[in-house]
């Protein structure tokens, strides 16, 4: 899915461009100079946390494979399913490469180059997927689920999770969005009572 997807390769790109920010302007006593870099995982955190992320993409490749003719009335949601569900597992599979890792002394080798842009891709072409799924999935809201012989049908576990792990996405934003404005906005409070107290 595209928010998962996503999650592997933003993240580390939005501490590079808030790190760069900073950087820039280090003789401002501005609100970016105040972000650290975050404090790096351990091992075992980040492999549980790599288990528990690919469980949903794990996931939309058994109901897709499982229900793949089983929706008439749209038959492309079992392969968004499983396309999204194997794109993602890939995705996360090359953030585990070392070449995708953050060097030490900020200078990127030519495989790093080569990881970042396939990894790019990869997330462009989930976002598109995505926007593709979604029409197909909330195009026939509500189907037929209790007439298998319907052109309308389309079972109603494949719908209910292809409909349900979409909206947790748009859910999810939602909380990651609004969770970054109020950081922002602390950070913006803070940084204006900090500078008055230096004063």
């Amino acid at each position: 899915m595209f928010v998962f997807g996503w999650m592997y390769f933003l993240l580390p790109i939005l501490g590079l461009i808030l790190g760069q920010i900073g950087v820039k302007k280090m003789e401002d006593r501005g609100i970016l100079q105040n972000i650290r870099r975050p404090p790096k995982l351990s091992i075992p955190a980040l492999v549980a946390s790599k288990i528990i992320v690919t469980g949903l993409p794990i996931a939309q490749v058994s109901i897709g494979a499982i229900y793949l003719n089983e929706c008439p009335k749209q038959p492309y949601i079992p392969v968004y399913l499983l396309v999204s569900g194997v794109f993602s597992l890939l995705l996360g599979l090359l953030s585990c490469l070392p070449c995708t890792q953050e060097p030490e002394d900020g200078v990127q080798t030519p495989l790093s180059r080569l990881c970042t842009a396939w990894n790019s891709l990869v997330s462009l072409f989930l976002f598109c997927w995505f926007i593709a799924g979604n029409v197909w999935i909330y195009s026939i809201y509500q189907p037929d689920y209790t007439t298998p012989s319907q052109s309308d049908y389309c079972n109603k576990t494949l719908y209910l999770f292809a409909f349900w792990s979409t909206t947790l996405a748009y859910i999810l934003m939602g909380i990651v969005i609004l969770g970054g404005c109020c950081m922002f906005l602390c950070m913006c409070l803070f940084a204006g009572s900090s500078d008055v107290n230096n004063v």
